[in-house]
């Protein structure tokens, strides 16, 4: 293992969909929207949107505690929601997952380049996700034969439990053989991307573009009045900021700035989770 300065990032722990693939994060939406359709429940995108990067099981759960979810479960089935039907839905988004995912494998743009670049530079490339092993096996592949080939990749299921929890970031750590933790940086798209990392103690940040947050996809980005997506950028970064994020970036290609951010403030003393740091305007 190629050592580094003491006071640098020695890792970086990234987040899959909606941060190095999947561009809007649409894959578990779909996904998510459909499980539920199959058993008379109608979910709405930005209601599936909420608590997105919690592994999947966890997520089913947490929408079926929103009153409008569990109301419309009820007058569906005549009867509350149980422990089996978390499970029979999940069953379900897994096995439309695994035929959609290999559509949604593919890098963003830029992030082969960009994690050659770092990795180049002695830092080493590990992940987490909300997403199962066999759905990680239809996804890795593709990733991989495409040039994004990361050391670790850790499933909610490989861990005591999944995201907030910091056990997938932990393993990661292990794995890459690599502590302190404020010598990893943890990027993703999602607020519970930013819990993860500050709860593991690590740096976090939160990427805008692509983000299940913004929830556009590329074309919508594009097509979309300057003004509009910016003031869209804008709520998403303060989100971002507010749950505690050490930087949040445009794009996921503007990782390597803030790495550098992170590395001067190590030099001087800087701890994660000390509040944000201004990199890149939305």
């Amino acid at each position: 293992m190629e050592n580094r300065q003491a006071k640098s990032i020695r890792g970086v722990i990234f987040d899959w969909a909606g941060t190095v693939v999947d561009y809007g994060c649409f894959a578990p939406i779909y996904g998510l929207v459909e499980a539920f359709q199959a058993f008379g429940v109608d979910v709405p995108l930005s209601t599936a949107r909420q608590d997105m990067g919690l592994a999947k099981w966890d997520h089913i759960r947490k929408l079926l505690a929103m009153p409008s979810v569990e109301e419309s479960f009820q007058k569906a089935h005549g009867r509350p929601s149980t422990e089996k039907d978390i499970d029979a839905i999940h069953d379900h988004l897994e096995t439309g997952l695994l035929l959609r995912l290999r559509d949604f494998a593919a890098p963003i743009d830029g992030v082969v380049d960009m994690v050659d670049q770092l990795a180049s530079g002695g830092i080493h490339i590990g992940s987490t996700t909300g997403y199962t092993r066999p759905m990680m096996d239809v996804i890795l592949p593709i990733a991989m034969e495409a040039g994004y080939r990361p050391q670790v990749v850790v499933t909610p299921s490989e861990v005591p439990a999944g995201r907030p929890a910091p056990w997938m970031c932990y393993e990661n750590a292990k794995r890459l053989g690599i502590y302190p933790m404020d010598q990893l940086v943890k990027v993703g798209d999602t607020l519970v991307d930013i819990d993860e990392g500050r709860n593991a103690g690590m740096w976090t940040v939160g990427v805008i573009e692509g983000s299940n947050l913004l929830g556009l996809s590329q074309t919508e980005v594009v097509a979309m009045d300057p003004s509009d997506l910016k003031l869209k950028k804008k709520h998403v970064m303060e989100q971002m900021t507010e749950r505690g994020a050490d930087i949040v970036i445009d794009r996921i290609v503007d990782l390597p700035d803030a790495i550098v951010a992170i590395e001067q403030s190590l030099a001087t003393g800087g701890r994660p989770c000390e509040g944000h740091r201004e990199l890149a305007q939305a």
